[in-house]
């Protein structure tokens, strides 16, 4: 995928590896309502094992609670689920404006994305998506309309920043590749679903957008770009080789 020799490539995959999982593991704090905490334990299970196999039983044996407790602030698994959609797609605002606002220009943004989908793709279960799509249709329409509202807003307001920056070349299409990049979204969640031995969600992702991006870019955001992926993996081999 990055276009180095072959000890850096090895490098580059035990980076990815071994990446912090912060997002997935994020701590049920005891001082929180019942209820926060219930939809915070079920996202922490949701993550890491898939939703179709997690009942409500492990949420309140994972809790110590009792599952009545459960059912008072949620009256069945699917409203449970739209809950934890719901807080999601706030997350998801708030990080995408924090990719904007931190960004020093268009093909930095994409950097910034990239490394933040690393820390929320390390543990999470490629069945995740599948099982809110075929099982959970209120959640996944949430997902739906982010994806196809916010989410196209988000990119195509990149695309458009990276043509007046001269990183991206003037005849992009950004309604058609904005429309192109949301659908493809989904790609690895269903490539990594069918062979999950086989393909991880984080190097399809990468690859997917590195594709994206290289079809994008002018001479001028080319450079750019593999300035920023040689800073990506001189900051990754360091967090690795100073990890305590």
């Amino acid at each position: 995928m990055f276009l180095f020799c072959d000890e850096r490539e090895k490098i580059r995959m035990e980076t990815f590896a071994t990446i912090k999982v912060s997002i997935v593991l994020r701590p049920v704090k005891v001082n929180m309502e019942p209820k926060d905490r219930i939809q915070s334990k079920a996202r922490e299970l949701f993550l890491r094992y898939g939703i179709r196999s997690v009942s409500m039983d492990d949420i309140a044996s994972q809790l110590g609670m009792s599952k009545k407790t459960i059912y008072h602030s949620f009256a069945d698994k699917d409203e449970l689920v739209a809950a934890v959609m719901n807080n999601e797609v706030t997350q998801i605002h708030h990080d995408c404006e924090l990719c904007k606002r931190d960004a020093k220009d268009a093909v930095d943004e994409i950097f910034i994305t990239m490394h933040r989908l690393y820390d929320q793709f390390t543990q999470l279960n490629p069945m995740v998506l599948y099982d809110i799509e075929k099982f959970h249709p209120r959640a996944f329409e949430t997902f739906r309309k982010m994806k196809e509202e916010y989410l196209m807003e988000i990119i195509a307001h990149n695309l458009e920043r990276g043509i007046r920056e001269e990183l991206y070349r003037e005849d992009v299409n950004v309604e058609l590749m904005s429309r192109y990049r949301v659908e493809t979204i989904m790609i690895p969640f269903y490539i990594t679903a069918s062979s999950p031995s086989k393909f991880n969600p984080i190097i399809v992702t990468t690859e997917i957008m590195e594709h994206f991006l290289y079809g994008l870019a002018t001479l001028k955001g080319h450079k750019l770009i593999t300035k920023y992926k040689e800073e990506l993996l001189k900051k990754k081999v360091y967090e690795i080789t100073h990890k305590k």
